[in-house]
């Protein structure tokens, strides 16, 4: 029987350890533990992880993927099928719905657009220059756009995923240091860049909820949540790996949202994280960790 390690599988599969390590919490994909504790996976970890990905990509919620794979180990395709199908009707009347914002937006832009392609009135801006657009009650409403990355790819998730290891503790953890702290994010000496960032997010609407539920899921193991300037403090059990869990997170966190700052401090005693954002972002890091503000 072919058993595979964390890496092993995320060589194979394509999909980051830290993605492996949330789908085992959230009931996705079972793992075994070796007598020193590492995972381990049974073969038929790699095609369960392309019918997750797949379903991921028809935008449909963990929830619902979750009970997809207790329907596919009965063994029967049809009822697969059965159950997809209306998962999948639903996503269509979604996007369907976003498509005739779009257009209705779309429109509107164009309308706009003739606007100031006509010769500009003489002096400054006015009421009816065309510069400002007055809402109507037949305009579109809000449509959601994704951003463009703030920071190049390389410092983004896929750079963090091979800082996180499935061992116990490396490196001066491991030696016993009394003090050991990680910053998730780009150093710059004396400075700090995460408070001059833009305060938005790249990425879309399944990501977001997956990110979302990584964060629950970690944050439920805290034991003390306190307030600090510009943010909040977690404290968890002392344990390298959960450390390493979570600085893997954090680093994921800020290739999407450059404007967060992570100070991650373990001793022998505790492991605290502490999570800040900029003014103009002031209730955010309670959002993202499920804390009320």
């Amino acid at each position: 029987m072919t058993t595979y390690r964390i890496s092993q599988l995320a060589e194979r599969s394509g999909v980051p350890a830290t993605t492996l390590r949330f789908y085992e919490t959230a009931g996705l994909l079972p793992a075994g533990r070796t007598a020193s504790g590492y995972r381990v996976y049974g073969e038929d970890a790699v095609d369960r992880l392309a019918f997750i990905t797949s379903a991921k990509l028809l935008g449909l919620a963990l929830d619902e993927i979750r009970d997809l794979l207790e329907v596919r180990e009965e063994g029967v395709c049809a009822s697969v099928r059965a159950r997809m199908l209306p998962l999948v009707a639903a996503r269509i009347r979604e996007t369907d719905g976003r498509v005739a914002e779009l257009r209705a937006f779309s429109d509107r832009l164009g309308g706009v657009h003739t606007v100031l392609a006509e010769p500009a009135p003489d002096g400054a801006c006015g009421p009816d220059c065309g510069c400002v657009s007055a809402p109507s009650a037949t305009a579109a409403g809000p449509v959601p756009v994704t951003l463009s990355p703030t920071r190049p790819e390389t410092t983004g998730p896929a750079a963090s995923d091979s800082a996180a290891t499935d061992s116990a503790a490396t490196g001066p953890v491991a030696g016993g240091a009394a003090v050991s702290d990680v910053a998730a994010g780009d150093p710059v000496a004396g400075g700090e860049v995460w408070r001059e960032a833009p305060v938005a997010c790249t990425l879309d609407r399944t990501e977001l909820s997956e990110r979302t539920e990584q964060w629950r899921a970690l944050v439920a193991r805290a034991g003390r949540r306190e307030e600090i300037d510009d943010g909040l403090r977690l404290s968890f059990p002392p344990d390298a790996d959960l450390a390493g869990q979570i600085a893997a997170l954090a680093a994921a966190e800020q290739g999407c949202c450059a404007f967060f700052d992570f100070t991650l401090h373990l001793t022998p005693d505790s492991l605290q994280l502490s999570v800040r954002a900029p003014e103009s972002a002031a209730g955010v890091p309670a959002g993202l960790l499920g804390v009320p503000a």
